[in-house]
């Protein structure tokens, strides 16, 4: 196996936050149902943006706000999604390599403008989420770097992109340029309605050994052996031989690769305040851990500390440095 130059290269929908504050009198006054995420289409978001007296503008996206958990423990990460050529184009793309993620996919010149998620965060500290899903959703297999994938030691991959057969082509190609590179792959259900839709063929990928970490919270899980038993899934998982990253919530989490288990307590006593981004914050612990070669108990645990550290505060990215954190914890 060749050096590799990156710890881990996410793929994913490139999504710009535009975040606002705004009381729920704006929530009703515009029909938004509050606290829930909501799939608009392109006016209804230029609607909603310019009812915004003053916004935030941040790069989001699952798998990228992994990347940028990961970045800030210290690891070298790599991002492949699609932006449109406009202004949130390079919004996406500065805000991605400022924190040191490399990102060079092309920007599109035709076709949809960049995705972005109109999220208004009430007083009580509720996010209500508006996405426009946009140019992301037009990834295919010629923004996909071969080359960049086997750079990486791990691919990591996002369920969300199992939407349409270009972006599940993206996808093959990734997954075999990681295979052919010898490396690792990592897939996120990410969420219980993406397993519904697609459960015959996620479950073929884990099986078949296309990908080899998978990350789950509980209700994924289930959703996934068609059970509402977390143990009989959780046995499902284990008798994949995968390595399974399952969160539990308050419960902490579960890391499990076949006779191997490890029980990850939470971060105790932390105030919650918003859990958007819990999961893809603990994806970038787990997966740093992983690249670096610690065990897996250790890997674990470098998910809980990344998870506590987001939901104690609004937004889906860590706000304080991760590598600190983890070093202050003994964990690094």
């Amino acid at each position: 196996m060749t050096t590799a130059r990156f710890d881990v290269a996410g793929i994913g929908n490139a999504i710009v936050d535009v975040i606002a504050r705004t009381d729920d009198a704006f929530l009703t006054r515009h029909g938004i149902a509050k606290g829930a995420m909501t799939l608009i289409d392109g006016h209804r978001a230029k609607v909603l943006e310019d009812s915004l007296s003053e916004t935030t503008v941040l790069p989001g996206g699952s798998a990228a706000n992994t990347i940028a958990g990961l970045a800030s423990l210290g690891g070298a990460g790599a991002f492949i999604g699609r932006v449109h050529d406009d202004w949130l184009g390079e919004s996406f793309a500065g805000g991605t390599k400022a924190i040191g993620v490399h990102f060079d996919t092309p920007f599109a010149k035709d076709g949809a403008p960049t995705a972005r998620s109109v999220i208004m965060v009430s007083p009580d500290g509720q996010r209500s989420m508006n996405t426009y899903l946009g140019a992301s959703v037009e990834l295919d297999e010629a923004d996909v770097d071969a080359k960049l994938i086997g750079d990486a030691k791990i691919l990591y991959v996002e369920g969300y992109l199992w939407d349409t057969e270009a972006l599940k082509g993206a996808v093959r190609k990734a997954i075999a340029a990681a295979k052919a590179a010898n490396r690792l792959v990592a897939f996120t259900l990410s969420d219980a309605f993406c397993v519904g839709r697609f459960r015959a063929e996620f479950v073929e990928l884990i099986d078949n050994g296309d990908v080899d970490i998978v990350f789950a919270n509980e209700t994924e899980l289930t959703s996934l052996y068609e059970t509402t038993s977390f143990d009989e899934a959780f046995q499902n998982a284990r008798a994949t031989g995968r390595l399974f990253a399952i969160t539990r919530s308050e419960k902490g989490a579960v890391i499990c690769q076949g006779a191997a288990v490890h029980l990850i307590d939470a971060t105790p006593d932390v105030a919650v305040v918003d859990t958007t981004g819990a999961g893809d914050q603990f994806a970038a612990g787990f997966l740093y851990g992983v690249a670096k070669g610690l065990p897996l108990a250790v890997s674990g645990k470098l998910g809980v500390l990344a998870a506590g550290e987001v939901i104690a505060h609004i937004g889906p990215r860590p706000q304080v440095s991760l590598k600190d954190l983890a070093r202050s914890a003994g964990l690094i």
